[in-house]
């Protein structure tokens, strides 16, 4: 069964569920009173949760879903699992820089949310590799994957920055700019219209190629209820680029998102 998690929305997701996850209550509430330098903590945690994302059924689709979604962010040692970067291992994790490898799910659309004769794109999988770096106060991401299973089977490039605003002890503000790049294969597949989709469907033929895919603008606001419980929400927006917002399966180019949850968090 597929659902409408692209590459800003997992973007959504995840800020929504990272924010508080790898930052201990007493380093944010001392991060209130000065700026000091803190004691090397344990990055180890466990966070589950439920979560409602809204969402087009595909980038640049007519119709939205609400759908419920699961809260994951698991850190063990170098291992982790969570909805942005999918299951993997950190090869370097420190206060300032994180580098990781993983397996990740990979965009696709359900025949019934696709113009009729386009047909469905199922899900897939891929590799992913990354890079974030901390630096006054700033969260810069890097990553592209590779799918291998399913769906498209192309490249996906992202990137994104963030600038956590601790508005108090327990209340943080997050806004976060992020845009994606394609290569030719993932675009064709997921924004293009064959021959054969185009006598089904009526709609011209169309290849997009590679280049920018989309670019979005995101506010997270988190609040801490106790130091194991989080409430978040999500809101953004984000456009289509280049020439895939001239496919003939875009019917928006600009479209809202947002997300909300509640989350419990294991361990320290």
């Amino acid at each position: 069964m597929n659902s409408p998690i692209s590459t800003p929305f997992c973007l959504a997701i995840a800020t929504a569920i990272l924010t508080f996850s790898g930052i201990p209550a007493a380093a944010q509430s001392q991060a209130q009173i000065q700026p000091q330098p803190q004691p090397e903590r344990n990055r180890d945690h466990f966070v589950l949760g439920i979560g409602a994302g809204y969402a087009p059924a595909y980038q640049g689709a007519d119709d939205y879903r609400v759908m419920p979604l699961p809260v994951i962010d698991i850190a063990w040692g170098p291992f982790f699992a969570n909805l942005r970067n999918g299951i993997g291992v950190n090869a370097v994790d420190t206060d300032h820089v994180t580098i990781g490898a993983s397996v990740t799910m990979m965009p696709g659309y359900r025949s019934k949310d696709a113009p009729k004769g386009i047909g469905e794109l199922s899900f897939g999988a891929g590799g992913r590799g990354f890079m974030s770096l901390k630096a006054a106060g700033f969260v810069a991401t890097i990553g592209a994957t590779k799918g291998f299973a399913g769906g498209t089977k192309g490249v996906i490039a992202d990137a994104s920055l963030s600038r956590p605003v601790f508005v108090s002890s327990r209340f943080m503000l997050v806004p976060t700019i992020a845009a994606s790049w394609a290569d030719r294969k993932h675009n064709d597949r997921y924004f293009g219209v064959n021959a054969a989709q185009s006598r089904a469907s009526g709609l011209r033929q169309y290849r997009p190629g590679s280049g920018l895919n989309d670019a979005s603008a995101m506010l997270t606001a988190q609040y801490r209820l106790t130091d194991r419980i989080s409430l978040a929400a999500t809101g953004g927006v984000t456009t289509l680029l280049g020439k895939v917002k001239d496919s003939p399966i875009v019917v928006h180019k600009t479209q809202p998102l947002g997300f909300l949850s509640v989350s419990y968090r294991l361990g320290q």
